[in-house]
């Protein structure tokens, strides 16, 4: 999307818009101004160039939020742009079949068909409720079929520069780690909405989320994203980079990293195996229908020959695994 240039030319550290409660974020710094400017500096500065970053038309961006909902990004920027060439504007997609919506969607593998139908529905409501000009705030948005609170303030925010902070996965993972925020959800809003510049929806919440997405995600590249909250972060200042969504270290005994050393191993001692020949011997209680049975071993051969590690072939209709040479 195309970013508002320029912002707050205070150079007083600014108070936090929201109301802060104690122990909310015991790690944020003061000189808020200096948080907000690194950020937004460091991701104008490079980015990644996703198309409907370029734009701020409202139609354009909710297709790219539906279709992102539980799509990668890279695969989605080719649907997005069939999609957008196929139905340029809401009264086009309104005008279409749903079934044919339908089917784009399905072919194109978008999850759930019943976001097509919502996203077709939302279209025909833009065009008959509201005369073809989409609503402007997070509420408002929330009208339209299928627009939950999230995808309505981050269209309302990159379209229109009129919306909340978003607080997806990757901020709150985020905002732990820089600002030691619980988990707790009425605490990230808070504390969201403090850090994020006042009129600066649109750039603040691609940045921060740019920033949860490449450099701080479930393993970190502090260093190698260059990440611009260095000087502020407590989790940088620590190494303890855990998070809502990333758990302390599980134990090593009884864990699948063990059974894949296990699988390299054994196959380091024979020429090849049969899953119902691996599995006894590398847990006592394989069973080939049980829990720990074929389904499961296969899941880890698999992801051994993802890893360049394990060759499999099949043969007489069993899968017969072996060292890649």
């Amino acid at each position: 999307m195309t970013d508002d240039e320029g912002g707050d030319e205070t150079t007083h550290p600014a108070e936090p818009r929201a109301s802060l409660e104690d122990g909310d974020a015991p790690a944020l710094p003061a000189d808020l101004d200096a948080v907000r400017e690194a950020l937004v500096e460091w991701y104008e500065v490079d980015h990644r160039d996703f198309p409907w970053r370029r734009t701020e038309d409202p139609y354009e961006i909710l297709v790219s939020e539906v279709m992102s909902q539980q799509t990668q990004l890279d695969r989605v920027v080719p649907a997005w742009e069939a999609f957008c060439e196929k139905w340029p504007t809401t009264a086009d997609l309104a005008a279409a079949e749903r079934g044919d919506v339908v089917a784009f969607w399905s072919s194109h593998s978008l999850g759930y068909n019943n976001r097509a139908k919502y996203l077709h529905e939302a279209a025909t409501q833009v065009e008959t409720e509201y005369d073809g000009d989409f609503p402007e705030t997070p509420e408002e948005l929330q009208e339209l079929m299928g627009v939950g609170p999230y995808t309505a303030n981050a269209v309302a925010s990159f379209a229109f520069n009129n919306g909340d902070a978003v607080v997806d996965t990757n901020v709150k993972r985020v905002l732990h780690r820089a600002f030691g925020v619980p988990d707790d959800d009425d605490a990230f809003e808070r504390v969201a909405s403090a850090v994020m510049p006042d009129g600066e929806s649109r750039v603040w919440n691609n940045a921060i989320m740019e920033l949860g997405g490449v450099a701080c995600g479930t393993k970190p590249r502090c260093d190698e994203a260059g990440c611009p909250w260095r000087p502020y972060c407590h989790a940088y200042e620590t190494g303890d980079f855990t998070a809502p969504d990333v758990p302390t270290q599980p134990s090593f005994e009884g864990s699948r990293r063990q059974f894949r050393g296990r699988v390299v191993r054994t196959l380091g001692e024979f020429d090849e195996l049969t899953l119902d020949d691996l599995g006894p011997r590398i847990r006592v209680d394989y069973a080939p229908d049980g829990e720990y049975g074929r389904e499961w071993l296969q899941g880890l051969v698999d992801d051994l020959a993802d890893d360049g590690l394990v060759e499999l072939t099949e043969r007489d209709g069993e899968t017969v695994a072996s060292l890649r040479a």
